[in-house]
């Protein structure tokens, strides 16, 4: 790849950073994930450092309870092998057993109460536009171990980028009736549980974002339609769904458009990523910002526009002192904003070992340090 410098991790993650001479601004991002082959990476946005957790911000707004509804981690597995190509070689790494365990301690000790479970869409069905295989039945394990753990949420991820083996979807690639045929069939799997939410795509990234926004609705409309009224579905934009470029890019105009069959807007969220390293690609231990203006202007644009949206990545460093005050800051900003913001979920546990340079995998019933200071730190702090 020209202009990048790429890093091999394990066989399950590689990533690439672009050079010095690669620019700068909202462009193409993404996040730490496991992947077969090297992903292109995020840019920063910057923002200036806060003296204290929180930011500038010192005052909670009216509008907001301090504290958000929502908080956990992504539970890392089933996506392994799936590159920002929509590529998945299912070289998955089962995380039933482990991330049980994991959600079981995080909601009894850590008082988290939400769970994000990638998965990649190679590995649910045999063919585009085919019916769930019995791969899915490993894949509903982790939901029902989400349910049963006494979460709040369980966002179902399917983490292919807006994409199948590199075509985009409704763009030249799988047809738009195809996508809604998948998400009709796992609605239909999940109607009865309000606790489970529906993450349309991880992460699309270099579509035409209005086009995006019709295959969005075409989800929308078959999750509905299988009967799925009360469920939470989240909404992502382009650049890798950039919290930081979500309304410059075009993606908050084109999915404020996005409704129910009702013609309402209720439960449905924007879903934003954002990472804290010196180029936002979630690659490095340590942070260089906080995220604090980011979350400011889109939580105004936000209120102006009565809407809500969700941190569903966002983590740095487990033990890094920089990114210990960082995350800890960015989150404590969502709390001042939780009229708007749902929460957050961190990447990542599951499957992810020790050696991960994100890992929020915990040692038993111990936490890394930015697990306990930040993912849930921030939010006992105001429950």
């Amino acid at each position: 790849m020209s202009g990048y410098t790429c890093t091999y991790s394990n066989p399950y993650y590689s990533q690439c950073v672009p050079g010095s001479g690669s620019g700068s601004g909202s462009g193409p991002s993404s996040s730490a994930k496991p992947s077969t082959t090297a992903a292109p990476s995020k840019t920063t946005t910057p923002v200036s450092s806060p003296t204290t957790v929180g930011g500038s911000t010192t005052t909670t707004p009216a509008s907001s309870s301090g504290h958000v509804q929502y908080a956990g981690v992504n539970i890392a597995g089933f996506d392994f092998g799936c590159d920002t190509s929509g590529t998945c070689t299912n070289k998955i790494v089962n995380p039933v057993s482990v991330g049980t365990t994991q959600m079981n301690h995080f909601v009894k000790d850590d008082g988290l109460n939400a769970f994000r479970l990638p998965v990649g869409w190679q590995y649910i069905v045999d063919s585009v536009g085919g019916t769930l295989n019995s791969n899915f039945q490993n894949y509903d394990q982790l939901v029902q171990a989400c349910i049963n753990s006494g979460a709040a949420m369980c966002i179902v991820d399917i983490h292919n980028y807006a994409r199948y083996n590199g075509a985009i979807v409704g763009q030249g690639g799988p047809t738009n009736a195809q996508f809604a045929s998948l998400w009709s069939q796992i609605a239909t799997k999940y109607k009865s549980n309000t606790k489970v939410a529906f993450g349309v795509m991880n992460e699309p990234h270099d579509v035409d974002i209005n086009a995006w926004a019709t295959t969005v609705q075409a989800a929308v409309t078959a999750i509905r339609q299988a009967g799925a009224t009360g469920n939470k579905i989240l909404l992502p934009g382009n650049d890798y769904t950039s919290a930081g470029a979500f309304i410059s890019n075009g993606s908050g105009a084109a999915l404020i458009k996005v409704t129910n069959l009702d013609g309402s807007t209720t439960n449905l969220i924007f879903d934003v990523h954002k990472y804290l390293d010196s180029d936002n690609s979630g690659t490095h231990t340590s942070c260089t910002t906080n995220n604090v203006a980011v979350f400011q202007t889109l939580g105004d644009w936000l209120r102006t526009n009565k809407r809500q949206a969700i941190l569903s990545e966002t983590g740095g460093g487990p033990s890094d002192s920089s990114c210990l005050q960082d995350v800890c800051q960015e989150l404590a900003e969502l709390n001042l904003y939780s009229d708007v913001y749902l929460g957050w979920t961190g990447w990542a546990a599951g499957a992810f070992d020790s050696t991960y340079t994100l890992t929020e995998t915990p040692n038993g019933n111990q936490d890394v340090p930015l697990v306990k200071q930040c993912i849930a730190g921030q939010f006992r702090k105001q429950n």
